[in-house]
């Protein structure tokens, strides 16, 4: 079982089933606290570093939300601009002057393995929030938390999945960071619907069938979308070389009720790791599918304090703690 206790979370490829099993129990654990039925104290005096470098909503106030759900204090910096590394402090040197302050750190750079780099300089854990179009580790890991979780509803599981995953699945950092983890599990289907010049890496693709999971390549939605679930994924715009570039491949794969109906099962269930672009010229998800029982997305967005909270708990070894720091909530609740 890998040692979770002063860890640095950098890469999916750190976790084994074991690994992953934990991370979900303990997520599940977080439920009370994330839905204000408890308070949880056990990191009271605790120091949160949110270091983003590069724009961000949910991924960056989840973080911060769940640390504060588990009695801990967040101390946020947003944008490069904002930080010495704008004049031209190294990632080490900025990480062992930041670790001093903080008790853990979580950091989005737009720069390929810019989070290892700084975790060499970091003396506390730091958790990877993505890095570029490389990883994103805590989101593959919320998407697995939420597919387990729907599937639950049907008597499903994680081996055996039928999964699409649909959209710029070349830039998509969710979806190379997911397909890691599917590739853990057994008799996988893994349908990949996207334009030629925007399919999943090679080395992605490689993982999942190395592992023995059928995958299938194509550039099409008629006839590929009866599945479990379906993963779309956003024209990842900041990775092109241009605005026009990606306009090129907007609204390609977009998903309305209509499609749905045509195309997936009855029960299909669709998540986002979000934003989606709702722009006329791309409307990936539809308005339409806003009342669809089985559109996920904000659940799964919901998944991933759940999930941020069990990561903090485990690299700073409480999370066999939170029940002895317990408390009722005394303000009023509706959720």
């Amino acid at each position: 079982m890998m040692t979770f206790q002063g860890s640095h979370i950098l890469s999916v490829s750190q976790f084994d089933r074991d690994a992953i099993a934990k991370i979900l129990t303990v997520s599940a654990q977080m439920m009370p606290y994330a839905a204000r039925k408890k308070r949880c104290y056990v990191l009271d005096g605790a120091i949160l570093s949110n270091l983003f470098f590069e724009p961000s909503t949910r991924t960056r106030v989840s973080f911060g939300t769940a640390f504060n759900l588990l009695g801990g204090f967040v101390r946020e910096t947003v944008g490069e601009e904002n930080s010495s590394l704008s004049k031209g402090e190294s990632l080490f040197d900025t990480a062992q002057v930041i670790s001093g302050y903080s008790d853990v750190i979580a950091m989005r750079h737009p720069k390929m393995h810019s989070v290892s780099e700084f975790a060499q300089g970091s003396t506390v854990p730091v958790i990877n929030g993505g890095d570029g179009a490389n990883e994103h580790p805590t989101q593959a890991l919320l998407d697995l938390f939420t597919i387990q979780s729907e599937m639950a509803k049907f008597d499903k599981g994680l081996d055996g999945l039928n999964i699409v995953l649909m959209g710029d699945l070349k830039h998509g950092r969710t979806v190379h960071s997911l397909s890691k983890l599917l590739s853990l599990y057994h008799k996988v289907k893994i349908t990949m619907v996207s334009p030629k010049a925007l399919q999943m890496p090679d080395a992605v693709v490689s993982t999942l069938t190395n592992a023995g999971h059928e995958v299938i390549i194509t550039d099409t939605m008629a006839g590929n979308l009866a599945c479990d679930v379906i993963y779309q994924t956003r024209i990842q715009q900041e990775r092109f070389a241009s605005k026009g570039e990606a306009d090129l491949y907007r609204g390609h794969f977009s998903l309305n009720r209509n499609i749905y109906r045509k195309y997936c099962r009855e029960n299909t269930v669709i998540m986002h790791p979000l934003p989606r672009d709702s722009r006329p010229e791309a409307n990936e998800l539809d308005t339409d599918l806003n009342d669809l029982e089985n559109l996920a997305i904000f659940r799964q967005a919901q998944n991933g304090v759940l999930v941020r909270m069990a990561l903090f708990a485990l690299t700073l070894g409480v999370e066999d703690q939170l029940s002895q720091y317990e408390k009722p909530v005394n303000w009023y609740s509706n959720k």
